[in-house]
């Protein structure tokens, strides 16, 4: 047998090289099968109708053509009838599967043997129905041999069903009608179900290998998986992602029907919505097999996949979930998207479950509102974070809840520091979006200062992270007025502040006066409190060794902490001139400020000239104090012995 191409007709030709000349074409779409009609006669029931009935036409027309034909018409009728033995023309439209499938339909007819796969035995068998190939009209017909072949090789392998499937995509209704796509979704769920036991050991990821995720060149402390070449592509998860649309949503719901975990439905719902939509996963690139769809078609594909996913948190023990990289990929592909507003929602809270996995890099999500100026979507990060903060206070509450049924045992001690390691992490993760975002201009103080003040108190152990990203925001808004330099900085707890930052912020320009005097107080505090300490420990260790009988290594260590106290009561002295060149400064603006706002001169120049207590008692009692701090008693949280080291390094004295 050969194809060609025949000079001057339509389409392509398909010739049998059997040495005969063919007596029957065959028209399929564009292509044309010149064939002989009694291979196909004998195996097809429709053939044989339809070429009989041709052959009873002409013998009709041929009868009445010889009663009413004479001289040249007789003639003309007899060369027409010559060239209609020739072939009989049978025109079969609406073939399933193509031309592809009759010219392997009819290789069968020819007794040519013919080899079935995952991939053709639905167009084969759709083809054999429409041909009537029953084996009541023929033995071991083609009906026979395809039913055959999916029952006892596709429905009992879950990557040839879902290859089945997929090639039944092209042959609806005729394939649903058999009952072909069903009984493929039924084995694809049945075989998921019984298989979920080995999906569940592949990560849904973008790796293997585990790796450090950096920040401006920072260790997060988070890790992330590197791409691997993994063997995970042969899981049954990979086989479902080739379907379209239609057909995985059947599947979906077939599993679903079947108790199938969610794990496992989340797991199909990630691989398949990695392959389907472009642009989803910044570390990967759409498959190649993968067809582009329309952004109507994406747009279904992502609100089918967010309205899968299960609601709540998998398991940790599985090691399933769907990565938070993941998920916000998500949220930016359905804001591009424009999916609705439930789907988003869901999504938002699928992400606040798992928050504390996130990294900074996962929280940039560009705005594409024309609405808000922003760069990034701020209100996005700060919905999701709320009902972060949500759900822990019903996870404490269920705790307690079920502690105070059962009595407290030993279940606080188990689960008191993953709850604090994980408010830890979103403190770092906010202080750190919060850097990144300060230098937007468009960003106002209010919704900074709003989203550093979400998190409770415990979730910062330290505020220099914090403190950070204000110094970035002052930065980047220099035209902020005093009471919003205020605003911003009052989100910062001064006495939760390292030594460093401490030193920072006392020498920063940026930072508003009242903030600047916050610092110096409480590092004076911090000062006095290790001087204190110091002191008892000193006369705690002095005091039994007053004797005579005390030893030079005593000796040593008496005039170690005699040296110590000298240099913390310079600092001291230090600190106080620090603090009175603040308060003097703070009294000549308050004066300056008097006299701009045209307030009572006299009292102006009392308390400019003279600089008497009683002038500024005075000018104290007209009006209230703009730059007046109430502290509060507690001081920094720093550690001691990086004070006394800072502050001996400055002063060397001898013994």
């Amino acid at each position: 047998m050969a194809a060609g191409k025949l000079p001057g007709s339509r389409g392509q030709a398909w010739f049998c090289t059997t040495g005969l000349p063919s007596d029957v074409v065959f028209e399929v779409d564009e292509m044309s099968f010149h064939l002989h009609k009694f291979p196909l006669m004998s195996k097809s029931r429709k053939i044989h109708l339809l070429i009989t009935e041709q052959e009873q036409n002409r013998r009709e027309r041929r009868q009445t053509g010889v009663d009413n034909a004479s001289g040249e018409e007789e003639e003309i009728e007899e060369e027409r009838e010559e060239k209609a033995k020739d072939a009989y023309h049978i025109a079969l439209v609406d073939f399933p599967g193509g031309p592809g499938t009759f010219e392997t339909a009819a290789k069968f007819c020819y007794g040519v043997k013919i080899e079935l796969t995952a991939w053709n035995v639905a167009p084969l068998r759709c083809a054999a129905e429409y041909l009537e190939m029953t084996e009541e009209f023929a033995e071991d017909n083609l009906v026979s041999r395809t039913e055959r072949y999916l029952a006892q090789s596709v429905l009992r392998n879950l990557k040839a069903a879902s290859k089945t499937l997929k090639s039944c995509e092209d042959l609806i209704p005729v394939a649903d009608e058999l009952g072909i796509v069903q009984r493929c979704v039924d084995s694809i769920a049945l075989r998921a179900s019984s298989d979920a036991s080995g999906l569940l050991s592949w990560p849904v990821n973008d790796g293997a290998a585990a790796a450090a995720v950096l920040w401006n060149g920072l260790d997060t402390g988070m890790r992330r998986l590197r791409s691997s070449s993994s063997s995970a592509g042969d899981s049954w998860f990979e086989d479902l992602a080739i379907l379209n649309l239609p057909m995985y949503k059947k599947v979906i719901a077939a599993m679903s029907a079947r108790d199938l975990s969610s794990e496992a439905i989340e797991v199909s719902l990630v691989s398949y919505a990695k392959r389907a939509i472009p642009g989803l996963s910044r570390s990967s690139r759409r498959h190649a097999s993968a067809p582009l769809s329309s952004e109507a078609e994406q747009r279904e594909l992502l609100e089918t996949v967010i309205t899968n996913l299960p609601k709540e948190r998998s398991s940790r023990e599985t090691k399933t979930a769907t990565t938070t990289r993941f998920l916000f990929g998500l949220l930016r592909t359905a804001n591009i998207l424009r999916a609705s507003e439930a789907s988003r929602s869901a999504l938002e809270r699928k992400i606040a479950s798992q928050l504390e996995e996130a990294a900074v890099d996962d929280l940039l999500i560009p705005n594409y509102s024309y609405v808000v100026e922003t760069l990034y979507d701020v209100d996005c990060v700060a919905r999701i974070l709320k009902y972060t903060l949500a759900r822990l206070v019903e996870e404490e509450a269920a705790i307690t809840a079920a502690e105070g049924e059962e009595g407290e045992g030993d279940g606080e001690e188990g689960r008191a520091p993953t709850g604090v390691r994980s408010m830890t992490r979103m403190g770092k993760l906010i202080d750190g979006y919060l850097a990144e975002i300060a230098s937007d201009e468009n960003l106002k103080p209010e919704k900074f200062s709003e989203l550093a003040l979400a998190l409770p108190d415990h979730a910062r152990v330290y505020d220099d992270g914090l403190y950070r990203a204000v110094d970035i925001y002052l930065k980047a808004h220099p035209r902020m007025t005093e009471e919003e330099k205020e605003k911003v900085c009052g989100v910062v707890d001064f006495r939760k502040l390292t030594v460093d930052a401490c030193t920072h912020a006392a020498q920063n320009e940026r930072l508003p006066l009242r903030a600047v005097v916050q610092v110096l107080f409480f590092e004076q505090l911090q000062l006095r409190r290790v001087i204190a300490g110091t002191l008892l420990s000193a006369d705690h260790r002095l005091q039994p060794r007053t004797g005579a009988g005390a030893g030079a290594g005593e000796e040593d260590t008496w005039r170690s902490a005699v040296r110590e106290n000298q240099v913390l009561r310079l600092d001291m002295d230090s600190m106080r001139s620090r603090v009175q060149e603040l308060e003097r400064e703070c009294s000549t603006m308050k004066r300056a400020i008097k006299k701009i706002d045209g307030g009572d001169a006299s009292v102006v120049e009392e308390s400019g000239g003279g600089g008497g207590s009683e002038g500024r008692s005075a000018a104290a009692a007209r009006k209230p104090r703009k730059y007046g701090c109430r502290f509060s008693t507690q001081v920094c949280d720093s550690h001691e012995r990086n004070v006394v080291q800072s502050r001996a390094s400055r002063l060397q004295l001898s013994p």
